[in-house]
């Protein structure tokens, strides 16, 4: 038990600023950690290769409860939301919340659903795979895509048209300069910590499951993509390989202030069978 206790407390910083991001209070978030804790003591373990993941998993599922059991308190009563109490708050840390993620960002967290603040958090904030939070939603990997991308457009504040215009004009600019092997192109329009992830399909396909850096990720597109096509994706804008007109792998891009911060390689027919695909030809 010292040596579960000891890692537990080694990984309490990371699963604090999970909890907090998704609940937005220091208090919440301290009950959230402590509930993972409690739940981590009762269970076996010894089999898990990632312990780190697997309390992520844990804490994220505890403050999805939470959060559901709020909107829940907040429809049966008819009323907007409510400040923590005086006693329950702890001033400093949620100073500190507020300066990390600024005050405007957490009043739109309020307004995400529990299950949209869920894949937001973990996704954007914490590059957690679609897969694994689907995993703790309880939905498919395209669907936790969809509520991340539906939490994104609210967090920016912009027209939906116009967004979806803005991340296509990206998205033609990166095919365009993957196909040409314009090497620069592709590094400006990525971000210096722009991650590329790969589904399990995808890895059979030949590409790699994770990379990380610009530089890593241009190294990987630039001359390639002769076949891909611009398409929608559940609406948004991304790139597909579909010979025959069967998409066979869809690249779903995460753009932020007019660069790719996040590419997801999506193989899995399953997860492809799940996703409204719409070419839009080059």
């Amino acid at each position: 038990m010292d040596e579960l206790a000891r890692r537990f407390e080694t990984d309490r910083p990371h699963l604090r600023a999970v909890a907090q991001r998704m609940l937005g209070s220091a208090a919440e978030a301290d009950d959230a950690v402590q509930e993972a804790w409690l739940r981590l003591s009762r269970s076996d373990t010894s089999e898990v290769s990632n312990l780190t993941g697997w309390l992520t998993t844990v804490v994220s599922r505890v403050c999805l409860d939470m959060l559901r059991s709020r909107a829940a308190r907040r429809e049966d009563s008819g009323e907007a939301p409510e400040a923590p109490a005086a006693e329950q708050t702890h001033p400093e840390s949620e100073a500190l919340l507020a300066d990390a993620m600024g005050p405007a960002l957490l009043v739109v967290l309020d307004t995400l659903t529990p299950a949209e603040r869920l894949a937001f958090v973990l996704h954007d904030m914490f590059a957690v795979p679609f897969p694994e939070i689907a995993e703790i939603a309880g939905s498919s990997p395209a669907a936790a895509r969809q509520l991340a991308s539906r939490a994104r457009r609210k967090v920016q504040g912009r027209d939906a048209e116009e967004d979806r215009a803005r991340s296509r004009t990206v998205v033609e600019a990166f095919l365009a300069a993957s196909r040409s092997g314009d090497f620069a192109a592709l590094l400006a329009l990525l971000d210096p910590e722009v991650v590329l992830r790969a589904d399990a399909a995808a890895v059979g396909f030949g590409a790699n499951s994770l990379l990380r850096g610009a530089a890593a990720v241009a190294e990987t597109f630039s001359g390639r993509a002769q076949h891909a096509e611009p398409a929608l994706l559940d609406g948004e804008a991304g790139l597909v390989w579909a010979p025959g007109g069967t998409a066979r792998v869809a690249f779903a891009f995460i753009i932020v202030d007019g660069r790719i911060t996040g590419i997801e390689q999506i193989a899995d027919p399953a997860d492809l069978g799940g996703m409204e695909v719409r070419v839009l030809g080059s």
